[in-house]
């Protein structure tokens, strides 16, 4: 069995939050299309308080820069949703409030927002550490509140996967 596991079905937040408990590591997330949900999923778990620093909702790309420290050129460049964006969003709220880990969210929830090359659904997560940081780009399907939840569960995911490589 993998540690952080259980023979009990538990959710990914519960996994987590024990992980980041027993390893002595904190967490803060940088939030846009999920709009905290992540951050409300951490901290539904019982003594989160231990490792969960903070949030923030960075809807808006002067958000984004200004609390986050998202490069002005990488949204021109980029866009605010984009692989390289998540990047920066989670490496900035690590530092900004400072945690052991972020994790930057952002995508297109719709229904509208969508271009050609930017469809609904498109998501960008990253979870940045002191010695890495992963990005992943997911399109997922569904309604605003469905890509919503798959957002944090994906984030959530890829926090797990980190821990577990340490």
């Amino acid at each position: 069995m993998e540690e952080g596991f259980t023979d009990e079905e538990e959710p990914l937040e519960v996994i987590v939050g024990r992980m980041l408990r027993e390893r002595g590591r904190t967490i803060a997330c940088a939030e846009s299309c999920t709009g905290g949900l992540l951050t409300s999923r951490l901290t539904d778990v019982a003594g989160s308080s231990a490792y969960v620093m903070g949030s923030v909702v960075s809807y808006t790309n002067e958000v984004k820069a200004s609390l986050v420290g998202v490069r002005e050129e990488t949204l021109r460049a980029f866009g605010a949703v984009s692989e390289e964006t998540a990047r920066e969003m989670a490496e900035g709220v690590r530092r900004a409030i400072p945690a052991d880990i972020g994790v930057g969210v952002t995508g297109i929830a719709g229904p509208g927002g969508a271009t050609a090359k930017k469809p609904v659904g498109l998501v960008c997560i990253a979870v940045a550490a002191e010695n890495a940081t992963c990005v992943e780009r997911h399109v997922f399907s569904g309604v605003r509140t469905e890509v919503k939840r798959q957002s944090a569960e994906a984030a959530l995911r890829m926090v797990r996967d980190m821990l577990l490589r340490e």
